[in-house]
């Protein structure tokens, strides 16, 4: 029953934490009256546990593309019932996105023209990131190279949404720390 809430590409099965969080989904359309209208047609593509450190983990979420704006519509709504449901383990919602490599042929039968800027790994990690901190806006960015060539980056976010996202900075630097293999740190202005 709760295949409707995950769907895998190809012929792929969902292993038993993905099955459980789509359960989770559909159990929440089935029983909140202001989220089954929204929740009607959503789905996702994935779900995977990330540890944080010091024994917490977070939930990462992910959901089509094309759906992206209408996750985004009911988000706090969702992320607050998810986190309520899995003992209050911090929940990422991020797009699926593609990434073209360079050597991405142009010139091929199928292709039509050259990679879209969308699809380069620095825009997709970009897009990663302004997923992972959804309702707060990044206000600036910088990055500072040590001398041992060690680069951390510096995410300015808006301090209006800085009381109710200060707890969960540590969450957003561990996981976008797993998922591109970059140094960061969130800061407020």
């Amino acid at each position: 029953m709760n295949v409707q809430k995950i769907k895998k590409s190809g012929d792929a099965e969902p292993d038993d934490f993905e099955k459980s969080v789509a359960q989770e989904l559909l159990n929440l359309e089935l029983t909140s009256p202001d989220l089954k209208a929204a929740l009607r047609d959503l789905y996702i593509v994935g779900a995977k546990e990330v540890e944080l450190g010091n024994g917490r983990k977070a939930i990462v979420l992910s959901i089509p593309f094309k759906l992206r704006s209408a996750f985004q519509k009911v988000h706090a709504r969702l992320v607050r019932e998810l986190e309520k449901k899995f003992s209050g383990k911090h929940v990422l919602i991020i797009a699926h996105r593609v990434i073209l490599g360079k050597g991405f042929s142009r010139f091929t039968k199928g292709s039509k023209g050259p990679r879209p800027r969308s699809r380069t790994l620095t825009a997709v990690q970009d897009a990663i990131l302004e997923d992972i901190v959804f309702p707060t806006e990044i206000v600036g960015k910088r990055t500072r190279v040590k001398l041992d060539g060690k680069r951390t980056h510096k995410i300015y976010l808006d301090s209006k949404d800085q009381a109710n996202v200060e707890g969960r900075i540590d969450t957003y630097a561990a996981v976008y720390g797993k998922l591109t293999h970059k140094n960061v740190t969130f800061l407020f202005q």
